[in-house]
């Protein structure tokens, strides 16, 4: 048995507290205790599980893996810490918000001999598998990716290009790796309006367009236009419902890695894409953030 922490209580770390307390019969997550969480705001319980300190987190010889699920600012110092008392860690995405940061967090992981997972449920929706699906043996010839939602905290959250992770992600996995071209962003700091627009080239020279829209109101939702050699794809094809949560999909995941049952192979696959992504990242963020170029 794995004995756990869940540290944040927003809307992930309460799903993290429910499924750790209701594990899926007969699945990887039964090896998996929780022994309590952590919050800045003081609760006491939670549906049976009892609020800790965080030293208590820490210093707990019976604690062996940690939750993260705190706000994305404050992901690389928890993590370092946990890792640092030797203890495995989960943690939504992005892990870090800088690709220094990413890297370093990764080798200290290796070193001590922890499991260090980034949660990317995004990967895990009957929508994207179904995408993938339709996507895989055809030839692109150019596509873009869209998504709209309401407004973020950056000061918490992070750059767009790190908040929106999941979406980069999704370009990556479903067409290999990516070169940035270009990148800008639209501020109107009046209106709380951000659209981030990302260039990209594939490995066979195919653009690829990343948009990133947030604003007061804006519907949470992707488009996609995705043209192959045989035709576009401009909607996503339907997908049934799963009868295991998304949340439920990844914790099982984490017990298997815990567990040893994830080959080498898989586990470098998924080093070699969070950190891919993260590095992509920060490259769109500086391309956005220079300074315009004058030219005479």
């Amino acid at each position: 048995m794995f004995g756990t922490v869940v540290v944040g209580v927003g809307i992930a770390g309460l799903a993290r507290i429910r499924d750790l307390m209701n594990p899926m019969p007969s699945s990887p997550s039964e090896h998996l205790k929780l022994f309590g969480f952590v919050s800045r705001r003081s609760f006491g319980n939670i549906n049976e599980a009892k609020q800790i300190s965080l030293e208590d987190a820490l210093r707990n010889k019976d604690i062996h893996a940690a939750f993260i699920s705190t706000e994305n600012k404050s992901h690389e110092e928890t993590i370092r810490m946990f890792l640092e008392a030797g203890k495995h860690v989960l943690v939504e995405y992005p892990m870090a918000l800088s690709a220094k940061a990413a890297h370093e967090l990764w080798e200290m992981a290796e070193q001590k001999g922890k499991v260090l997972h980034v949660e990317h449920i995004e990967l895990l929706t009957e929508e994207y598998k179904q995408l993938k699906k339709e996507v895989a043996g055809k030839d692109l010839v150019k596509g873009t990716l869209h998504f709209t939602g309401s407004v973020l905290d950056e000061n918490k959250s992070g750059f767009p290009a790190f908040s929106g992770i999941a979406r980069l992600t999704w370009l990556i996995d479903l067409f290999g790796d990516l070169t940035v071209t270009s990148a800008t962003r639209e501020k109107q700091k009046d209106k709380n309006y951000s659209r981030m627009t990302v260039h990209f080239q594939t490995a066979n020279k195919k653009p690829l367009t990343w948009i990133e829209e947030r604003g007061p109101g804006m519907r949470r939702e992707k488009k996609i236009n995705f043209c192959f050699t045989s035709g576009c794809l401009e909607n996503f094809p339907e997908a049934p419902r799963s009868s295991v949560g998304l949340f439920m999909q990844d914790q099982n995941l984490f017990a298997k890695k815990l567990l040893g049952q994830v080959s080498k192979e898989e586990l470098a696959a998924e080093k070699w894409r969070i950190l891919r992504c993260l590095d992509l990242a920060e490259v769109i963020q500086q391309y956005c953030e220079e300074p315009e170029k004058i030219y005479s």
